[in-house]
């Protein structure tokens, strides 16, 4: 464990970012959320202002052409934006928490040197780890790569499903076998950097979605794709799974920091409408049973911040942060779902219309629960933890 925490951005010159990134999501973001749901897409003029502000290469390091915030910082800003509508973080979020954190911990210098510049540049990234047969089960991975006969590199066939941003990103990091049978410690599973206009590569038409207007998955097909010897992440066969969750925690700590600010951004919603809705003479929220669920709300948020500054300023010092980045993934998406259920129930009858907000934050928090490991899943991921730790007598 490292005992000097990660050092990020000068915290002054951060808390100037936050502020303006504050001002942003509210006088930039909020008002374009009506044609982002209308048209469901981002317009590509917001996009080109998230790349100038430098928001795809949070994480990437200064000398690369990133922001070099520290994860505390990073969930910070997460938190900040997810206050607006979904899509604005999707489209980066896969860049910073996932794809950037698996070229940090597993990445070549060569490959740090190649992709870091591009991702900070805003090339877009997306994660190829889920099939149509499997998810969290590596076992049942069907993706294959095998070596190129005819050089140093490797053929990827397979395919990918859900796979967020997949229909307008530039690269993609894909899970694949590079053994036939489960080896110890997922040690079959390989990581490769694959550029989508690498021929073989295509994806489906968009999936339609329950809520998150804008943001965009569908399925990634590789047909004999070769790829270089260099496109192996690490430059060695066997690691691909490990790098892959190494960067989950931090995606997971993403869905908890979204999860957090939209929470907050439904309440500031309910809290508006409880004191502008009037029963029998009087505003809704000198009702006591309104104020209940608007202080259960408030309380449940201010516990998941309070998880999230805990487990981040973990992840800065350097701890193994498995167990409590997945706990505060759970609790925070949980909490959210709760939190937008309440929220409805505030509204009453207009909570169920889709002319108000409170409909529209019911749908797009279902998928926090399930994004990046489930809850279920995850809670096996903790028990497993501390019964570990119990037999080691930790």
């Amino acid at each position: 464990m490292s005992e000097t925490p990660a050092p990020g951005m000068d915290a002054e010159t951060f808390d100037q970012f936050l502020e303006q990134l504050e001002r942003y999501v509210r006088e930039r973001l909020i008002p374009a959320e009506a044609e982002v749901i209308a048209n469901d897409r981002i317009p590509d003029e917001i996009v080109a202002e998230m790349k100038e502000m430098g928001l795809f290469g949070l994480t990437v390091p200064e000398d690369f052409g990133g922001a070099g915030l520290n994860t505390t910082q990073y969930a910070k800003v997460v938190k900040t934006m997810a206050y607006a509508a979904p899509a604005y973080r999707s489209i980066f979020s896969i860049n910073v928490g996932m794809f950037n954190s698996a070229i940090k911990n597993g990445g070549t210098d060569a490959q740090k040197a190649e992709w870091w510049p591009r991702i900070a540049a805003g090339e877009i990234a997306c994660f190829g780890l889920t099939e149509p047969g499997s998810g969290s089960d590596s076992a049942a991975m069907a993706t294959t790569a095998r070596p190129d006969p005819d050089g140093n590199g490797w053929i990827l066939n397979g395919t990918k499903r859900y796979i967020t941003n997949a229909p307008h990103a530039d690269v993609a990091l894909i899970m694949a076998r590079t053994e036939k049978d489960a080896l110890p410690k997922n040690a079959h599973v390989s990581a490769f950097i694959v550029p989508m206009d690498t021929p073989g590569m295509s994806t489906s038409s968009p999936d339609k979605k329950m809520g998150q207007a804008g943001s965009h998955i569908s399925d990634v097909m590789l047909d004999d794709v070769h790829v270089p010897g260099e496109a192996l992440l690490g430059g060695e066969t066997g690691k691909g799974f490990r790098f892959a969750m190494m960067s989950l925690d931090n995606g997971r700590i993403s869905v908890g920091a979204a999860s957090t600010g939209y929470a907050r951004r439904a309440l500031d919603s309910a809290l508006k409408y409880a004191n502008e809705r009037q029963a029998f003479g009087e505003p809704i929220a000198n009702f006591q049973l309104i104020q209940q669920m608007l202080s259960e709300s408030w309380t449940e948020i201010y516990a998941a911040e309070a998880m999230m500054a805990d487990v981040t300023a973990r992840v800065d010092r350097g701890e193994n942060t498995v167990k409590h980045a997945a706990a505060f993934k759970v609790f925070a998406s949980e909490m959210c779902g709760r939190v937008v259920d309440r929220v409805v129930q505030i509204y009453g009858g207009a909570g169920y219309l889709a002319e108000y907000d409170a409909e529209r934050f019911f749908r797009d928090a279902r998928i926090y629960r399930i994004y990046e490991g489930t809850t279920q899943i995850l809670q096996l991921q903790i028990a497993k933890h501390m019964l570990r730790e119990y037999a080691a007598g930790m």
